[in-house]
């Protein structure tokens, strides 16, 4: 959420970075009701004085034997009464259209991120390692028949979009969120927490999921949502608290299962691993400084990379021009993952600096040095990694011609084994 200070005074820029991001902003809207809203704030306090200044009277009135007068004033003060309640009920609609359309504007894009129509608008940073020249099966067939995975199964427990881990491939699935938490805490600095899976709207709303992308949350019967990535419940921790500025930069990571109706997304990529709606992730949080938070975004990338490049995997980091970003961050990279089996690359991480943007949401500010005016903190977070993605492409590139898997160094000790063969 932006301030509204902010859109009232540069609506023209708040409009141009929304169009930036191929969004329409109720910016117009949000600056006419705030303009209201102010008028009626200003006849409150008139009408309040006024009636003050009447109701003092009375007394007077009554001691100098002026009872007409006083019984007059009696009745102007019972008018101003009810003007004041019509004006706090207007005012509280008022409030209320201004907060909705507040959470509307979308946060615009950093100066540093290209303009745009499109995917092919998007810069590519850099790449890193040999794009395999081996042609394996696709990930689902490796996975078949290896008995790593059970589609149809998954399907009929709980429908489309959801997978049986089975095996030795339920194992390599947990051995690799173990690995990664224990690789982003112990090498590059991260807090584990373990947050729950389930969160309520405040939490949503605090991140930026809610209202605006509602469809593709699961929500529960009584209110509350599973949670679609761990972003949510981890930057919620410190939502209304205030940070000691020396405890920043605060990094944390966690894992969690993520849940994604993905609504709007039928028949698209959706054989095997590419698109599910029940997924584990590692999420790595930060909360920054504002002159700290665009270090801490390279930062972050460069261990989301770690990583890929401890795994052998070939990947690029992508730039998103405006419209490819996400309607929260100011500024996000892509780290995408070459899949030999289907010829492309995957998206496996978004890293986002958020600016103050969900801060103000969830109210999570910091202050400098006691006695000092709070701020509010940037918040930053990326996967590191999100799997579904990452194990397709684990078992296409290390794919062998006689059909076993040969495992990357580092999970060798987590699955107990060096190979993957049909159990």
């Amino acid at each position: 959420m932006l301030d509204r200070h902010f859109i009232r005074t540069n609506a023209e820029a708040v409009r141009a970075g929304a169009a930036k991001k191929n969004i329409e902003a109720p910016v117009d809207e949000l600056v006419a009701l705030d303009a209201e809203w102010r008028g009626i704030l200003l006849e409150l306090e008139s009408c309040r004085a006024e009636m003050n200044a009447v109701s003092k009277s009375i007394g007077q009135l009554m001691s100098q034997g002026k009872r007409d007068e006083a019984e007059a004033a009696k009745g102007q003060t019972k008018a101003f009464k009810e003007r004041l309640d019509e004006l706090e009920v207007r005012m509280r609609e008022v409030e209320e259209g201004v907060r909705t359309a507040e959470l509307n504007i979308p946060n615009p894009p950093h100066a540093s991120v290209p303009a745009g129509t499109g995917e092919a608008d998007n810069v590519v940073v850099r790449e890193w390692g040999e794009k395999p020249t081996h042609t394996p099966p696709p990930h689902w067939e490796i996975a078949t028949g290896l008995d790593l995975l059970d589609f149809p199964r998954g399907t009929k427990i709980s429908g489309s979009g959801f997978v049986l881990y089975t095996g030795i491939g339920a194992r390599l699935q947990r051995s690799l969120f173990n690995w990664m938490i224990d690789h982003q805490t112990g090498t590059n600095g991260y807090r584990e927490v373990y947050p729950p899976y389930v969160v309520n709207a405040d939490s949503l709303r605090g991140t930026g999921q809610l209202p605006k992308f509602e469809e593709d949350l699961y929500k529960t019967s009584d209110g509350f949502y599973l949670v679609p990535t761990a972003e949510v419940p981890v930057t919620n921790i410190y939502r209304d608290e205030i940070l000691n500025g020396d405890d920043l930069t605060i990094k944390l990571a966690a894992v969690s299962g993520c849940f994604r109706r993905e609504a709007g997304a039928a028949g698209k990529d959706t054989r095997g691993l590419q698109r599910v709606h029940q997924f584990d992730k590692v999420e790595m949080v930060k909360f920054a400084k504002p002159e700290d938070s665009y270090d801490e975004l390279e930062a972050m990338v460069r261990d989301a990379e770690s990583v890929l490049q401890a795994l052998g995997l070939h990947y690029r980091v992508v730039l998103l021009c405006g419209p490819e970003m996400s309607f929260s961050n100011a500024k996000c990279y892509d780290l995408e993952i070459w899949s030999p089996a289907m010829n492309k690359y995957l998206e496996i991480s978004s890293c986002s600096n958020f600016e103050a943007f969900q801060a103000r949401r969830a109210n999570i500010r910091f202050r400098r040095a006691p006695g000092e005016k709070p701020e509010f903190v940037h918040t930053l977070n990326g996967s590191g990694l999100a799997l579904p993605r990452l194990y397709a492409v684990l078992l296409e590139t290390f794919w062998n011609e006689d059909g076993t898997i040969t495992l990357p160094e580092p999970l060798r000790p987590y699955v107990g084994r060096d190979r993957l063969t049909k159990e």
